[in-house]
């Protein structure tokens, strides 16, 4: 878990009170002025109210600019951002025609396919001239193509699973099969910084929920004990199901599940473990098979195996990957297969192809030479950014690096300042994360020469200074080290 500096965690408490206390008082003169205008909707209930509101007026308003930042070209490792201007101190902002071109550290491209693609980009344009870009039907009507049926049996092959079904988004597949998989009676029980899919499947699914320290299985352990001692609420009988749902790789840590130790204790205790390798598929592991390949865990040891074809792939959609049973009672329960159009020709040719680049099967070394600059890529950054004196989330191999910004003031600081020098970064805040634990989330591509990461690192390093977010002491280049050792001499 993070500890924050008490000082860190003064000031920015301290920053938001502010803010808060300020909007407070111009709501309060706003009601004033409110009172004396005649208004078109007397006698209905505002129907944007409370905390969510206010904090959406009275602060992320002032920053929104450094938010849903649109572009006109691919996500690849530079990419065309359109500039927008605001009029009104930030409550609308307007596009302009003017273009900037940006050193990309916030799309998820992690192998580089979302740009156009030697063999990946021909096939996909093939398969929008052959079935068009929707199927315009779900699964059990007309969406159901040949691509559809060799996208499941190609994924399933390469996740080493008996069977596989897609859906056309990644965050249904979270929020959907939950509550298909999941239901009164059953227990869920899920990491206290799963995803939001995560999150509200679990509510959606009607079982009871409980959560264990973030990647902690010694606290996993604890809570299953506790959960399987007592049974179901009132009534105390055993629960129908347990299911244990962990990320692969958490998107706003950066952090590796520590997979073997969850899956040792899931079996101990008859749990089921469901495993969401949204960023880690294709991203790690010698072949890109993920956390399981990286780690070392058998894929038969976990159940429900989750992805989404969005980060490492260069297209859209998620998956679920299980036993031949349970992907057949997907099919016939799953409102996201029932009743959602299937996920586009095109996009699921674009997987199809990637995953073949990924295995060598098209021919050539470019998959392995692409996984092997990701991860050299995402170590090398990762380790100077440390140097310089950034506190950095996650672990090795991982291609997601937060850097730590905590007070809110630093939040558009660092954003702007780095788009200033043509580095587009991506800042989170609450509510997505916690309240004080606001950060920059870098995501690290196959696509990025050592040219790139070395601007960004100079970039990087110039706006911290600026702002004052390198709470470590730097590590003395070795320049310098061996002008201090002539110096002794």
């Amino acid at each position: 878990m993070i500890t924050i500096p008490y000082v860190t965690a003064l000031t920015t408490y301290f920053s938001y009170g502010l803010l808060f206390a300020f909007g407070q008082l111009r709501d309060f003169f706003r009601r004033i002025l409110d009172w004396w205008s005649k208004s078109s909707l007397q006698g209905y209930a505002p129907i944007c109210l409370g905390l969510e509101d206010f904090y959406v007026r009275r602060l992320y308003l002032r920053i929104q600019d450094c938010f849903n930042r649109p572009i006109s070209s691919s996500p690849d490792a530079w990419f065309d951002l359109v500039e927008r201007v605001s009029n009104d101190n930030n409550k609308t902002l307007n596009r302009t025609t003017r273009v900037k071109r940006c050193l990309n550290l916030g799309s998820y491209n992690y192998l580089g396919f979302a740009a156009a693609d030697e063999y990946c980009t021909p096939r996909a344009i093939e398969t929008l001239k052959k079935f068009s870009p929707s199927s315009c039907s779900s699964r059990v009507d007309g969406g159901t193509t040949t691509l559809h049926v060799e996208l499941e049996k190609c994924v399933a092959n390469f996740l080493g699973k008996d069977a596989a079904i897609v859906f056309g988004m990644g965050y249904v597949t979270n929020s959907a099969i939950l509550p298909v998989l999941m239901g009164k009676g059953s227990l869920i029980i899920s990491d206290s910084l799963n995803h939001n899919s995560i999150v509200n499947g679990a509510r959606g699914s009607g079982a009871t929920i409980r959560v264990f320290q973030h990647n902690t299985p010694s606290h996993l352990e604890k809570v299953l004990r506790e959960q399987i001692a007592e049974g179901q609420p009132r009534t105390h009988r055993p629960w129908k199901k347990i299911m244990v749902v962990v990320e692969g790789i958490y998107s706003m840590e950066g952090e590796l599940c520590k997979l073997p130790e969850i899956v040792s204790i899931c079996k101990k205790y008859k749990a089921y473990v469901y495993l969401d390798e949204a960023h880690s598929i294709g991203a790690v592991g010698k072949t890109g098979r993920g956390v399981c390949e990286l780690l070392g865990v058998d894929t038969a040891d976990v159940d429900i195996l989750m992805g989404t074809f969005t980060k490492s792939f260069g297209s859209c959609g998620g998956y679920i990957a299980g036993s031949k049973d349970l992907i057949e009672y997907l099919k016939y329960a799953c409102p996201a297969h029932l009743y959602a159009t299937s996920i586009s020709p095109p996009a699921a040719e674009q997987i199809i192809s990637s995953i073949k680049v990924i295995l060598g099967e098209d021919g050539s070394s470019r998959g392995a030479q692409k996984l092997a600059k990701i991860r050299e890529n995402s170590n090398f950054f990762r380790s100077e950014l440390q140097k310089m004196g950034f506190e950095v989330l996650g672990d090795n191999d991982s291609p997601v690096m937060p850097i730590m910004l905590y007070n809110p003031a630093k939040i558009p600081a660092f954003s702007r300042e780095c788009l200033k020098r043509n580095v587009a970064v991506v800042t989170v805040a609450f509510p997505a994360t916690p309240l004080l634990l606001a950060r920059a989330r870098i995501c690290i591509s196959a696509a990025h020469t050592r040219e790139d990461l070395v601007k960004a690192l100079e970039v990087i390093s110039e706006v911290g200074d600026m702002v004052g977010i390198k709470y470590f002491p730097a590590e003395p280049k070795k320049q310098q080290l061996e002008g201090d050792r002539v110096k002794l001499e």
